[in-house]
């Protein structure tokens, strides 16, 4: 399999922002996911960051998904502050993803809320009792998995997340992938499943994407997961931009 390869010394801004984001629009309209083409960390960076899930100071709490029926597996929120990868990459993904949010609201003629910076962003959901800080390190292992689910902690919810594979796929772990279910209305529900390669982000939708219809737009549900691990360990990396209550 494609491993991240060494990025020349470009900061993760720059990477994030040299993405065909054009393309990238096109695709979550039409299945409400897409995968960069480029990694935007290096294998060592992918490394360093999984890494930090064996530094337990750094996470404000861990969440066996066994104990809460979310499926098997282990995933760990940061505490603030983040550490300085994680808040680059959530600094650098919000201006490229507020155009989509803004268009896909206008189409759904929903509000959108979102001021133009990630700080501003942030302040509002603080002041709304959402100061929980969102970014995630997921670990599974062999026989683990993810139910199919949303990221909603509050009032305040920003229609788009990326998530970043940590490790190779079918070398350091084998299944695993990355899965996202669509509800149409009066149909069966449609599946797509995603392999993400090490240090690549898939941007997908936190709730709904627009889809046209007799009237217009409408909101299609969607729900994210991930499917059984059968050998070996995945670590990603889960950038939710609202904050949890």
């Amino acid at each position: 399999m494609a491993t991240a390869a060494a990025h020349p010394a470009t900061s993760l801004s720059a990477r994030v922002d040299a993405a065909d984001w054009p393309a990238l629009a096109a695709e979550l309209d039409v299945y409400g996911s897409a995968l960069t083409t480029r990694p935007v960390l290096s294998s060592a960076e992918c490394r360093a960051v999984a890494a930090l899930y064996d530094e337990p100071g750094r996470f404000r709490s861990t969440v066996d998904m066994a104990r809460h029926r979310f499926g098997s597996g282990q995933y760990r929120y940061f505490a603030y502050p983040v550490p300085a990868p994680v808040r680059a990459l959530r600094a650098a993904f919000y201006p490229r993803l507020l155009p989509i949010a803004r268009d896909w609201a206008a189409r759904l003629r929903q509000p959108a809320p979102w001021p133009d910076t990630l700080d501003e962003w942030l302040a509002m959901c603080h002041a709304a009792g959402q100061n929980r800080p969102t970014p995630i390190l997921l670990r599974y292992g062999a026989g683990d998995w993810n139910a199919l689910h949303r990221d909603l902690y509050g009032d305040l919810v920003f229609p788009l997340q990326v998530v970043i594979g940590l490790d190779v796929p079918g070398e350091d772990y084998t299944g695993g992938e990355f899965l996202m279910t669509e509800q149409r209305p009066r149909a069966q529900s449609r599946g797509s499943s995603t392999t993400l390669l090490q240090g690549h982000a898939l941007v997908f939708t936190t709730r709904d994407r627009p889809v046209r219809s007799a009237r217009g737009w409408s909101a299609g549900p969607m729900r994210h997961g991930v499917s059984t691990v059968r050998g070996g360990r995945r670590h990603t990396l889960g950038l939710v931009f609202h904050d949890a209550a």
